[in-house]
Parts: structure tokens; C-alpha cells; sequence
């Protein structure tokens, strides 16, 4: 008896987005992650190591992985490239006014920093505080041309101030949309309407963690995959997916069950592993064991 042929064929393929200085790739896969016979692309996910400025709202478990390295953010960069990361997450909390009251000077210098550290693609996140948040980015995005950042984030409500920085220094943006194929299709529709580069986006759909909406987030993550693999242009963006979340689950870091950090570990590495399998090109991760994981993983499943 005759096997049937099961390979897809695909009409689309995904969008290539350079970043750091050019000699960092993310996207271009023609077919589902880790199905060879549809897939010829070889590119590993990339994980981004996550690395913040201020530490009051931290959890200490977190930090404490770090060898208190994590008191300084250039030496915490710097253990997370010694661990085989590919990028760094730089999460600006002490730009918050009720924090450090970090400058936008500061910032920038801080964000450079970093860059000539580790050599490494950088994001950018803010505080969360729209107004504190845009002028952070357009000095840092000022500063930083040369080197393409990638700033965080632009959602519906408040895209055209980060989008006007990411223009001006020619910088890649995150697209954020909350757990909706339609809105990250029309998220990259506005951004591109405003000017910026279709080339310049990655796409966050929200990654919901185990235990609060993982298989929600997967469903939608896999439809925006064959989408664009089905030719739809404006979803043929490569994805990036924050399993971070995984610590705001109380189950995860409830430490008054047994081997809370083991748990925390392996909370992060699945949530990771569902982001992964279905269609992100790059992760942000907190654990560095979750991190060291889910690179393995990656390397078993694509058959090395």
C-alpha cells in the first residue's frame, strides 16, 4: 500500500526581519515549525533574555538566579549572552517617576551600554506609562541609530509617538494586538499606513501562560501562521511571543509547595515550548534554565 503524500503546500512564506547590526535574522520560514518535509528553513528560534533597571516590583526568586549580577543590568546582559542567548529584553521600570525617575538620557546611555556589552540585539520596553514611555523612546531612538533596536510597543491606542521614533532612527517595532487574528492583521495595516517599513514589525499577539489561557493563545498564534503561510501579506510577520507571564501565575510561584523554583522552571519552559511550536520566531524569557531548555529543545526538534 502506497503512503499518501501529507505535505502541505504552502503559497506563502514569512517575512525576514533584520536586527542588531545586520547579522541577526528572525522569520523566513515556508512552513510550520519542526516539520522538515514542509519546513526548509533550519533558523532556531531566538530567545531574548529578560534584563530590567529596577527591581522593587522583581520577584526575588528571579533575581536570585543571577549571582547578583542582576544589581547592575550590563553585568545581568552580560551573563545572559555567556548563557548562548541571541538578544536582550531591556524592561525600563525605573523610567516611572515613582521609581528611579530614570532620565531619558540615562536610559539611552544605559540601552548603548548594553549594546556595546553584549553585541546583541536589544528590545526596549518602557514602563507602561504611555506619556513617560514616549519620550524615553524617542531620545533612545535618537540616540541609537546604526544599531536597530526594537521598541515596545505599539497597540491601538497608542502607536504614532513610538512609530514617529522607530521611523526617525530607523528601528524595528513591536505590534502588540490582545489575543485577536483580526487585530494583529489590522495592527500591521496601521503601522505600515503610518510609514512604517514592513520590513520593521514584529508581531506580539499576546502570549497567555499555562494556566491562564495557553491553549487560547496557541490556537490563535497557529491561525496567524497558516494565514501567512496561506499568503496573507499583512500576517507574513515574523511573531515574538513573552513567556514571562508564566510568573504571574500563582500556581507557578506559590512557595508554599514544594520546590517552588523547579515549578517556576518548568512553568516558563512549557509556556515557552507552546509559544515555540506554534509560530514565534523570538521569545522572551526570565528563567535561565527555562531559557537553556527550550534552546535544547529547539535544537533536538529541528534534528541536531
Amino acid at each position: 500500500m502506497k503512503i499518501p503524500d501529507v505535505n502541505e503546500k504552502y503559497s506563502g512564506k514569512m517575512n525576514e526581519t533584520v536586527l542588531g547590526k545586520g547579522d541577526y535574522v528572525a522569520g523566513g520560514a515556508d512552513g510550520m515549525f519542526f516539520l522538515s518535509f514542509e519546513n526548509s528553513s533550519k533558523r532556531r528560534v531566538m530567545i531574548a533574555g529578560e534584563v530590567v533597571d529596577d527591581l522593587s516590583d522583581y520577584p526575588e526568586l528571579a533575581a536570585s538566579m543571577f549571582d547578583n549580577r542582576q544589581k547592575d543590568p550590563v553585568e545581568w546582559a552580560r551573563m545572559w549572552k555567556s548563557l548562548g542567548i541571541d538578544m536582550i529584553c531591556l524592561r525600563l521600570k525605573g523610567i516611572d517617576p515613582d521609581k528611579k525617575g530614570t532620565t531619558p538620557a540615562e536610559a539611552a546611555e544605559l540601552v548603548q551600554n548594553i549594546v556595546n556589552a553584549t553585541q546583541l540585539p536589544i528590545i526596549v520596553y518602557g514602563c507602561g506609562i504611555a506619556d513617560v514611555d514616549n519620550d524615553v523612546m524617542k531620545v533612545v531612538s535618537g540616540s541609537m541609530k546604526g544599531t536597530k533596536l526594537i521598541l515596545g510597543k505599539a497597540d491601538e491606542d497608542e502607536y504614532k509617538t513610538i512609530s514617529s521614533a522607530a521611523i526617525a532612527g530607523k528601528h524595528t517595532i513591536i505590534a502588540f494586538s490582545n489575543l485577536d487574528v483580526n487585530l494583529a492583521k489590522q495592527m500591521n495595516i496601521i503601522l505600515t499606513d503610518f510609514g512604517v517599513q514592513y520590513n520593521d514589525i514584529l508581531m506580539d499577539p499576546l502570549m497567555a501562560p499555562l494556566g491562564m489561557g495557553l491553549d487560547y493563545s496557541y490556537s490563535v498564534n497557529e491561525r496567524i501562521r497558516l494565514a501567512a503561510l496561506s499568503n496573507d501579506k499583512m500576517l507574513q510577520i515574523p511573531m515574538i511571543c513573552d513567556a514571562t507571564g508564566s510568573w504571574d501565575v500563582g500556581d507557578a510561584v506559590n512557595d508554599e509547595l514544594d520546590n517552588v523554583k523547579g515549578r517556576v522552571t518548568w512553568w516558563e519552559a512549557m509556556t515557552a515550548m507552546a509559544a515555540m511550536v506554534s509560530g514565534a520566531d523570538i521569545i522572551i524569557m526570565r528563567n535561565p534554565g527555562a531559557a537553556d531548555m527550550i534552546m535544547s529543545y529547539a535544537d533536538e526538534l529541528r534534528g541536531e
